[in-house]
C-alpha cells in the first residue's frame, strides 16, 4: 500500500527533473533483512536513523548501509547532547513514517523543520542510491548527484559528515 504522501514525493522528484525508479518488495525493516533483495539492484543502499538528543533535538542520519555510525562521537561533531534512537511518536509526528520506513525522502513531511538532516559523505560515491519511498515495501533510486537537489526542494539543508573519518578518530 503506498504511503499517503508517495505521490507528492514522486511529483516533487519529477518536477525537479530528478530521474527515479521504484521496485516493490516484501517488507524490509533492517539492512540485514534487505541484503538478498538488494543484491540485484545496482548502486548504494542506505540505512536511515532517526535520533533524539537529551535536549530534544531531532536528527535524521542517512548513510550507506555498511557505514559505521558512532553515536558516542557523533553528538560532539553535531554539537548536540548525547544521541539515542528517537521515539516512534516523534518519528510519526515529524517525518510521517513508521519504524522500518525511515528515509531521506521523509523530510518532505517535515514542514515545520524540526528535524536536522545529516548525510554521510559516502552517499555521493555510488552513481545511484536507494531509499524507501516512505514505506518499507519498496525502494526508490535516484542519482547521488540529485540528493542535494531533493533536499533543497524539500526545504532541508543537510549537514554532510564523513562517517568513515569519524569512525577512525
Amino acid at each position: 500500500m503506498p504511503h499517503p504522501n508517495e505521490s507528492a514525493l514522486f511529483g516533487l522528484l519529477t518536477a525537479q527533473g530528478i530521474s527515479h525508479e521504484t521496485h516493490e518488495h516484501p517488507p524490509i525493516f533492517t539492512v540485514e533483512e534487505g541484503k538478498d533483495f538488494k543484491e540485484g539492484l545496482p548502486g548504494g543502499h542506505t540505512k536511515n536513523l532517526f535520533l533524539k538528543d537529551k535536549a530534544g533535538q531531532l536528527v535524521l542520519i542517512c548513510a550507506l548501509a555498511d557505514t559505521s555510525v558512532r553515536l558516542n562521537k557523533l553528538h560532539k561533531v553535531l554539537d548536540t547532547k548525547r544521541l539515542s534512537f528517537g521515539p516512534e511518536d516523534a518519528l510519526w509526528e515529524c517525518l510521517g513514517v513508521r519504524p522500518g520506513s525511515v528515509t531521506l525522502f521523509s523530510v518532505l513531511n517535515d514542514k515545520k523543520g524540526k528535524v536536522r538532516l545529516v548525510l554521510d559523505k559516502a552517499l555521493f560515491g555510488p552513481k545511484q542510491v536507494w531509499f524507501h519511498p516512505m514505506r518499507n515495501t519498496a525502494s526508490t533510486t535516484i542519482s547521488s548527484g540529485d540528493i542535494l537537489q531533493f533536499c533543497e526542494a524539500a526545504g532541508h539543508h543537510p549537514t554532510i559528515i564523513d562517517f568513515a573519518e569519524l569512525s577512525q578518530s
